[in-house]
């Protein structure tokens, strides 16, 4: 019941009057380093007060494109510093993959990770390596984030207090098919 925990204490942090605070630090973070996604904090809020869908969404695209440029600012400032501690985590690979596609995809590849559940802080840390024309990387990464974040607020909201039942009968299922969905992605990536 690990995701159930999980959904539980989201959902006690989306009525805390700092929950938008919260919701913008960890939309930052997970941009440039930290491994939980904005998504788990998002959803619950938007659930707790569906009248405030969009300005969460917004925060959330607005902290995370912020993110994404500190991560991007690692990348171009401090590679050398954080190259050893990415292998130590295992990220190495992970890195490697990310420059190939910039490569080969360039801008685009940004847009994609800002959308997908890919590891978005590899692409912004890639991007700041290969020094990335900077004002295309915050487009990309706003239009693909934003995407994301209003594409979640709008489900939830349009779902409103029916959804809120189904959502904790399947959390469980839903957190592990995400696990799945992530891991899959990293095999396919790698």
């Amino acid at each position: 019941m690990i995701f159930t925990k999980l959904y539980d204490r989201v959902l006690l942090w989306a009525e805390h009057r700092y929950a938008v605070r919260y919701l913008g630090a960890l939309s930052f973070a997970e941009s440039s380093f930290f491994p939980i996604p904005p998504d788990v904090m998002l959803a619950p809020m938007v659930l707790a007060q569906p009248q405030r869908a969009w300005r969460y969404a917004l925060v959330t695209t607005l902290a995370s494109t912020l993110g994404g440029v500190a991560g991007y600012l690692l990348g171009y400032f401090g590679f050398g510093l954080l190259q050893p501690w990415l292998v130590e985590l295992g990220y190495a690979d992970k890195l490697q993959q990310a420059m190939e596609w910039f490569d080969l995809w360039g801008i685009w590849v940004v847009l994609l990770a800002g959308f997908s559940p890919i590891p978005y802080k590899l692409f912004t840390i890639s991007a700041g390596v290969l020094v990335m024309n900077l004002p295309l990387f915050i487009l990309a990464s706003a239009v693909g984030r934003g995407a994301r974040f209003y594409l979640v607020a709008g489900a939830v909201r349009w779902g409103g207090p029916r959804m809120e039942p189904l959502l904790r009968q399947y959390v469980e299922q839903i957190g592990w098919l995400l696990v799945l969905l992530v891991g899959v992605t990293y095999l396919i990536v790698r």
